[in-house]
């Protein structure tokens, strides 16, 4: 007979069973743990590596370009002295803030992971060549989670810690704006102006170059804190690193808090409403996902060619997604019908309505890879009412952050 936990609290029939379940995942799934130098080289590696891209990444947004998401300006090493230094350090001031909310996010839940005794692996930082300069981070949970407690107190701690700190860097970015010089710096056509340049070089009806959306609370933050004299159209935004770190940090926190399959937001929501009202829900929530963002794509006004090329590509996504959606193939098949043919409905009544086809992509990872749906948990006891109250402001923190449309 297994031993029990000998850590000097009662033992209830719980823990007995949870101790039980953790010397059973521990055996059933064992692997060698690697050793600490491989650890540290692989994580420590990773992370320097997301740091230099995501670097370079700030160095290239801050450059007065029409299109900032190009590879990364690696000719930047080329420079020697004071000439590398100031390329560095323009860059830094969006790495550091940037991925500072990345790794409090991640760390938020590798540590209330080890609380909860769930072994997990350190972040995974993922660094891109181009755009960003990273694709985000990850931990690797290594065994099955044995409550909805847990599943919910690891999957809420992330986005909550990198949310503290998101507003933090906003806070710190709203409030110390640099003077309009430094904008004229990086757009010399712009001095002309002066404080009115935005009338000038966006006027009304333009739709400008590359910018983010603005969230909810970015909003109120901006309202409340920054001083208008000093505040840049948004157009310009990509040129103010901790502003552009603190914006893109609310919509990769909106993003983990999706309510979806077991992405963090899915976590939460499956925690608030047990397995049974949640996977019912999901459902809803993914159809009205794939809707939006397919909406718009086809419509009666597009010319045949449209139609001929495009539609088997559209039509073989919605059946991929939807395949294993439902408990049959066939009615996985009739609802991504049901779904275009809806689609296609509103495109013909409102032309102007369109979604964003961006999520297309996010809809094919969730549909296919990861799943819409939350495995259930051997203990599923309902949470306490203080974390039913954690979880529906988590609820609004997702609100406040999300925007449908964030890049336009």
């Amino acid at each position: 007979m297994a031993a029990p936990p000998a850590d000097g609290r009662p033992l209830t029939r719980t823990r007995w069973a949870r101790h039980l379940f953790r010397r059973f995942e521990r055996f059933a799934g064992y692997e060698p743990a690697p050793s600490p130098r491989r650890t540290a080289a692989l994580h420590g590696g990773l992370f320097l590596l997301t740091l230099v891209t995501t670097t370079l990444a700030g160095i290239q947004l801050t450059q007065a370009q029409e299109e900032p998401l190009n590879w990364l300006p690696w000719r930047v090493f080329l420079l020697r002295g004071p000439a590398l230094w100031a390329e560095l350090e323009r860059g830094l001031w969006f790495a550091v803030p940037f991925l500072g909310v990345l790794t409090v996010h991640e760390f938020g839940h590798y540590f209330t992971a080890r609380y909860n005794r769930v072994r997990t692996s350190l972040p995974y930082f993922i660094p891109f060549p181009m755009g960003l300069g990273t694709f985000g981070a990850i931990i690797r949970i290594r065994e099955r989670i044995f409550s909805r407690r847990e599943f919910f107190d690891i999957g809420l701690a992330g986005p909550l810690a990198g949310f503290v700190v998101a507003i933090a860097v906003l806070v710190y970015g709203f409030t110390h704006l640099p003077p309009l010089d430094y904008l004229f710096a990086i757009h010399p056509d712009y001095a002309q102006y002066g404080a009115d340049y935005a009338r000038h070089v966006y006027p009304p009806g333009t739709s400008g170059g590359y910018t983010l959306a603005r969230p909810l609370i970015y909003r109120w933050l901006e309202t409340a804190l920054a001083d208008p004299a000093r505040l840049p159209h948004v157009n310009e935004l990509l040129h103010y690193p901790v502003l552009l770190a603190g914006a893109l940090s609310l919509f990769f926190t909106a993003l983990n808090l999706l309510p979806l399959g077991q992405l963090d937001g899915g976590h939460i929501l499956y925690g608030l409403l047990g397995p049974g009202r949640f996977n019912r829900l999901v459902l809803v929530l993914f159809v009205a996902f794939i809707f939006y963002a397919g909406l718009g794509i086809f419509s009666p006004r597009n010319d045949w060619q449209t139609w001929a090329y495009g539609a088997p590509v559209y039509a073989g996504y919605l059946a991929l997604i939807f395949w294993r959606v439902l408990p049959r193939p066939r009615q996985g098949l009739l609802l991504a019908a049901g779904i275009w043919g809806a689609q296609v409905a509103c495109a013909a009544v409102w032309p102007a309505a369109t979604g964003n086809p961006g999520w297309l992509v996010f809809g094919l990872l969730l549909g296919r890879l990861t799943g819409i749906y939350h495995p259930p948990a051997p203990d599923e006891r309902p949470l306490s009412r203080g974390r039913h109250l954690l979880g529906w402001v988590m609820v609004a923190i997702f609100v406040v952050c999300f925007t449908p449309s964030p890049f336009k």
